[in-house]
């Protein structure tokens, strides 16, 4: 699993690391469930940080793979539900850090985070229509308003970091050199806090929320099992991998 996990002052720090774009196989999507619900269950663990090397945050799901294997994506489907699920109902803050971009999946880790910090010029992306594809809307509709999102849906477009911080779904946006330390140092004032404190505090403004995105999600996946069974999708996936699909990143 291209993923390290490391616990320093209270703070789980959670990287990842996949050239050349952050995104994940069928596999590797399994893995993350499973990692991030560990890491917020210690009790010496008060927040989580999800952070990137490379290019950028998460490019998402393996396309090369979704073309070559489309008969996955039920399972695809099934775990990037659970990675969701696990960042939304783990016990602690989750603080994701973005750099270069958050797409597709990674938009989704993104909006199931209780916290964005970003590196400046960074950008968000739903390319699922342009992929053969659907969801991720239900997410991103939690950092940003509903019209912002079905521009950025309907066209595949980027909406950048700066814009998500005038929309208020962005905290900071800082250098891409100043991001680490931002973002560790920002945890750490999370991870000064009672983690008592810090679970009731989750899990009352979890319920306080008027929609759960994740059944939004699940929702959404329906469309995108339907619009496989398209050919328009698995076109779509082949001229992304024979590079005549522009790139998204």
């Amino acid at each position: 699993m291209p993923v390290t996990v490391s616990v320093t002052d209270k703070v789980a720090e959670i990287v990842f690391d996949h050239p050349p774009v952050n995104a994940f196989d069928t596999a590797q999507w399994a893995a993350l469930p499973d990692l991030i619900t560990q890491a917020g269950s210690r009790e010496d663990v008060r927040c989580v940080l999800l952070r990137a090397e490379g290019r950028g945050f998460c490019g998402g799901v393996d396309i090369k793979e979704m073309a070559a294997h489309p008969e996955r994506i039920v399972q695809l489907n099934r775990d990037n539900h659970r990675t969701f699920l696990a960042i939304r109902h783990c016990p602690v803050p989750v603080v994701s850090a973005i750099h270069g971009f958050a797409i597709g999946g990674g938009v989704n880790i993104a909006g199931a985070s209780d916290v964005l910090l970003a590196a400046e010029g960074a950008y968000f992306s739903l390319p699922e229509i342009d992929r053969g594809a659907m969801g991720g809307a239900a997410f991103m509709m939690r950092m940003l308003p509903l019209h912002k999102v079905r521009a950025a849906f309907f066209t595949g477009g980027k909406v950048t970091v700066e814009e998500a911080h005038r929309l208020g779904a962005v905290e900071q946006v800082v250098p891409t050199a100043d991001l680490a330390s931002v973002a560790r140092d920002y945890c750490a004032v999370i991870a000064s806090k009672s983690r008592t404190a810090l679970v009731l505090a989750k899990q009352a403004l979890n319920g306080l929320e008027a929609t759960d995105p994740n059944l939004g999600y699940r929702f959404e996946q329906g469309f995108t099992l339907e619009m496989y069974m398209h050919p328009d999708s698995q076109a779509a996936r082949d001229a992304f991998v024979d590079g005549k699909a522009a790139a998204k990143f």
